[in-house]
């Protein structure tokens, strides 16, 4: 099936026991407009199906009329497929539009009715969302037809037309005989279709199944065997897509069998071995009597076949060894799709290619928890918000979607949805929470689960260095080796500098955690919810049984201080989190084995002397009323690795660094009274981070103590008030250097190698740059609004590694210099370029002007890597608005559509023209020669009296390969195709033939 045509896949039976069992009478019913294709493509289609033995009801000879409407009707109810030949016409019918309704009602209420809608000279788009000729057929009916039925009308067209089927358009070149031969393959394979029942309402799906079926599937092809992954979490929807490829695809070969459960069915893997057989065969009566045997025989009977086979839930490489799914198995053109939950069981040699499944959009989410939750596309008006917050709490999980839809379908109040919704909150729903927690159980051993644990309460969107620090200290070992197995599980994502959980895994962890002792919190191993916490610690609870306590109040919270001594029997405790709580007694009573202390608005002025620091890696004691951080003592925090005091503005005194000799990472953010201690930082040589942000540095030794700090990688002094910086060369590991709106700093005398970012914007008074050494590793520099800053000398000898460079509002930029930038700021290298520029580089040919479009056609002879470079001109009426840049590419040829989000942008000057130039990489857009392409920009989530406008923009195709591999910090999101007078119909287009 050609799944450019795709809109949503057609939904068969569903499980619902009000759906009825069919013994179909007929297996095709043709619904047509009969003056658009009676006598030709209908006609010959008739005949087509008939001659493959399909039988097909067709109303040739029957006249409208009270008796022939409810024989048409029992035609429609008795047949196992209605196809729909959708023509420019159809929608002018009442009689067609009549009939599609009762095609529609019968889907919904037959259990395997299938609708196929086939797209005759008009485009799916325009049947979907009802423009053109068929608006215009509404307008009328609405006019004289009653407006409830023509509002069925309209959601049955929608529908219908959301299903998979055909587009002549885009199918055997517009050959209508070929075109009739794939739908009649179609039809046929739905006949064969085996007894997979898909989702009832697939919202979202037909765009996956095209992604899928373009990148990895690759059906009529490749003649190669491919074995293809598809991994992800429990509950987002792999079984749903795999079954909807099978059912669209099985067809297509000699041999199919979909294996489901597998995890399930581990011990009896001969079972599982005569159905592959049985299922491809067509043998009903095969026996095996050993795995062995069973393995042998599959390597041998099927080695020659051309088969579709789907093997869902593995969770053992093993499994795919005794079903024999090696590529010498199968025959030449076979797909074998395998589905897990564990990225590591599909990284084996014989899987070339995996598609990690994707959660739902937030408009996906929306309405198929509206189709269960109000049997409609979109909630009810006065229900809007508090749905979405349901979408929100589900996070794009179908399952979650699906599950607490239907439940809050039986709830007919808004308080019963909010106080539903909260319960969920804290316990959740027992369907989501077993599915998901599958992936729990499967983890290898209890120190694993245990480090799982600790994450899902403690440390998610913490930094990566930090946990693995910690984890590590209380492990007493490594733990990398098990956040990669939580990872691979998709329980866990590590992909970013942070540790990041999908919501409903989080509470799935919790909630092992909470039935561990349901009805006393204090002998649980962690407790973080308000009400368990507090309950805990007013009734002094707690056991040693605890590993881990939050408890975050409000900064002006009412809430009595509770006794030190509620935390005398927890002497396992390794993590407290105590923000704006206060204690009273002796801090002795705290544990001695913590390693994690958070206790922002810490409420003492300097820390006891009874309370035990030795074990501590991290201590953040933001907002503090610290005046000194403590006295010295043999409980020092000897071992800290991490010290955070941000914001704590009594602060007057820094500690003896000389007593924290392991001390990576220093924060004193706004600590603006400090005036003791700063010489003591150059004691920190293992130092790696320094944040010094606002602190009323100026010049004087402090500045100077930094060049002491010999592992230094990243240094923040923003907002500080001195006029020059030391010299910093000496520096060797520094990386890193934020200098944002220090409004006095004039000259920077010179920086180190080692330098990737330098960050120096809204330096008002900065003036002087050092010539710059060689910088091979520098990528990144920003500094806008350096308004008196004329040049940087050497910086064009270095540009060719540089990822970003914005100097956007350095309007004392001599001309020279900017032109040296401009030219040689090269195409094949990935980044952003921005300067106060107000026109587009000759370098790019096609230039289109406000409200213009870019359309250039690729050359068919054109081979590039490389991609597109992309320049606009850009500025406001506003002094003040902040904007997000969104570059539109369409592939009118391929079908494709990209958004892609390159930079956020502020501008500060009124009628100042900017220019921006960045390159897109052809690694992610796929760009062929003959390709029809085109490009918008525009800025997006300004405010409408503040928004940015785009006054040019610029293309030109980049043939050899970027330097950079990828844009990582660039967004590239491929959305559903639409055709380009619903994309950019008021848009004017600006085209361009390559030549």
């Amino acid at each position: 099936m050609n799944t450019s045509s795709l809109a949503l896949a057609t939904a068969a039976a569903g499980s619902s026991s009000s759906r009825r069992s069919n013994c179909w009478k007929y297996e095709v019913f043709l619904s047509f407009r009969g003056e658009d294709t009676r006598t030709g493509f209908t006609d010959h289609l008739s005949i087509a199906l008939r001659s493959a033995g399909i039988t097909t009801v067709i109303d040739y000879k029957l006249k409208k009329g009270e008796n022939i409407q409810r024989e048409i009707d029992r035609q429609i109810e008795g047949s196992r497929i209605a196809v729909v030949v959708f023509s420019k016409s159809y929608a002018e019918s009442r009689w067609c539009l009549r009939e599609l309704s009762m095609i529609m009602r019968c889907r919904e209420d037959q259990e395997g009715k299938v609708v196929y809608p086939i797209f005759y000279d008009v485009d799916p788009s325009k049947v979907r969302k009802q423009s053109g000729s068929i608006g215009e057929a509404f307008q009328k009916h609405e006019r004289d037809e009653d407006p409830n039925e023509v509002e069925q009308w309209r959601k049955d067209l929608k529908a219908s037309a959301d299903l998979v089927g055909r587009n002549l358009e885009t199918t055997a070149d517009r050959r209508e005989g070929e075109f009739i031969q794939k739908v009649v393959g179609d039809i046929n394979g739905l006949r064969k279709t085996s007894d997979l029942k898909e989702a009832k309402h697939s919202v979202g799906i037909a765009f996956r199944v095209e992604e899928f079926s373009t990148k990895y599937l690759d059906v009529g092809g490749s003649h190669d065997v491919q074995i293809i992954g598809i991994w992800g979490m429990g509950g987002i929807g792999k079984t749903t897509l795999a079954r909807t490829i099978y059912s669209t695809y099985h067809h297509s070969f000699h041999g199919q069998c979909y294996l489901e459960e597998v995890r399930s069915k581990k011990k009896n893997m001969v079972s599982l071995q005569e159905q592959l057989l049985r299922d491809i065969l067509k043998w009903p009566d095969i026996k095996i009597s050993s795995v062995a045997e069973g393995t042998k025989e599959i390597e041998k009977r099927l080695g020659s076949m051309k088969v579709l086979i789907v093997v869902d839930d593995i969770n053992d490489a093993d499994q795919l060894d005794e079903l024999a799914i090696e590529h010498d198995s199968f025959g030449p053109g076979s797909r074998i799709i395998l589905i897990a939950r564990d990225e590591q069981v599909l990284n084996i040699q014989k899987v070339e290619k995996k598609y990690k499944a994707q959660t739902m959009t937030d408009e996906e989410a929306l309405e198929l928890l509206s189709w269960h939750a109000f049997g409609n596309h979109c909630p009810d008006k006065e229900y809007i918000e508090l749905a979405r917050g349901v979408v929100d709490y589900c996070g794009g999980l179908p399952l979650a979607l699906k599950v607490v839809g239907r439940l809050l379908a039986t709830k007919k109040s808004k308080s019963i949805w909010k106080s539903t919704l909260d319960k969920l909150r804290i316990i959740p729903h027992g369907k989501i929470h077993e599915t998901l927690r599958l992936s729990y159980d499967g983890l290898s051993d209890d120190h694993v689960k245990g480090v799982f644990l600790d994450i899902s309460h403690f440390f998610i969107n913490w930094h990566g260095t930090h946990v693995m620090a910690i984890l590590d200290s209380c492990s007493g070992f490594c733990v990398e080796s098990e956040i990669k197995t939580i990872q691979d599980r998709c329980l866990l994502d590590f992909d970013s500098p942070k540790f990041r959980m999908h919501d409903l895994i989080r509470d799935m962890g919790r909630e092992i955690v909470r039935a561990e002792c349901a009805m006393e919190p204090g002998k649980r191993s962690r407790l973080w919810h308000h009400v368990d916490v507090t309950s805990m610690l007013r009734d002094e609870s707690g056991t040693e049984a605890i590993r881990g306590l939050t408890l975050v109040l409000p900064e002006k919270s009412d809430e009595h201080p509770f006794r030190t001594k509620a935390f005398k029997k927890m002497r396992h405790l390794k993590f407290l989190q105590l923000n704006y709580v206060k204690l009273t007694g002796r801090y002795r009573h705290l544990s001695k084995e913590l390693r994690v202390l958070l206790w922002q608005g810490f409420p003492l002025e300097v820390i006891p002397k009874d309370f035990d620091l030795r074990n501590l890696l991290l201590i953040d004691l933001s907002n503090s009323k610290l005046v000194r951080v403590w006295v010295d003592s043999d409980q020092l925090p000897k071992k800290l690795k991490f010290l955070y005091l941000d914001h704590s503005r009594n602060l007057t005194q820094l500690p003896d660094f000389s007593k924290l000799p392991h001390l990576e990472s220093l924060g004193l953010n706004s600590c603006k009274s400090v005036s003791e201690g700063y010489h003591l930082l150059a004691q920190l040589k293992m130092l790696e981070y320094l944040d010094l942000r606002d602190c009323n540095i100026t010049d004087d030794a402090i500045v100077a103590s930094l060049r002491s700090l010999s592992s230094l990688c990243s240094l923040l002094l923003d907002g500080n008030g001195f006029h020059r910086l030391p010299i910093l060369s000496g520096l060797s590991q520094l990386t890193s250097l934020y200098l944002n709106h220090c409004t006095s700093l004039e000259a920077i005398p010179d920086l180190p190698t080692s330098m990737h970012t330098l960050e120096a914007n809204y330096c008002t008074e900065l003036e002087i740059m050092p010539k710059l050494p060689e910088m091979s590793q520098m990528m990144d520099l920003r500094m806008k609004d350096c308004r008196k800053l004329k040049d940087i000398p050497n910086l064009d000898n270095f540009l060719c590694n540089m990822r970003t460079l914005h100097m956007e509002g350095c309007t004392s930029l001599t001309a020279t210099f900017k032109e040296n930038i401009l030219l040689k700021w090269k195409g094949d290298v990935i980044g952003g370029l921005s300067l106060s520029v107000n026109d587009i580089p000759r370098r790019l040919p096609y230039v289109a002007r406000a409200d213009e479009t870019v359309e250039i056609e690729v050359p068919t002879n054109f081979d590039y890597k490389g991609g597109l470079a992309v320049c606009i001109i850009y500025s406001s009426h506003n002094s003040d608005c902040t904007g997000s840049l969104c570059l539109h590419v369409v592939n009118r040829t391929q079908r494709t559509c990209f958004h892609i989000w390159p930079m956020v942008t502020t501008v500060t000057a009124s009628h100042e023209c900017y220019l921006w130039l960045g390159n897109l990489t052809n690694k992610k857009l796929n760009l062929k020669g003959g390709d029809r392409v085109r490009v918008l920009a525009d800025f997006i989530e300004t405010e409408d009296d503040h928004q940015i406008k785009v006054k040019k923009t610029g293309v030109r195709i980049v043939e050899l390969e970027f330097v950079a591999s990828d844009l990582i910090d660039v967004d590239y999101k491929l959305v559903p195709y639409e055709s380009d007078e619903d994309t950019d119909e008021v848009q004017p287009c600006k085209r361009f033939k390559v030549i």
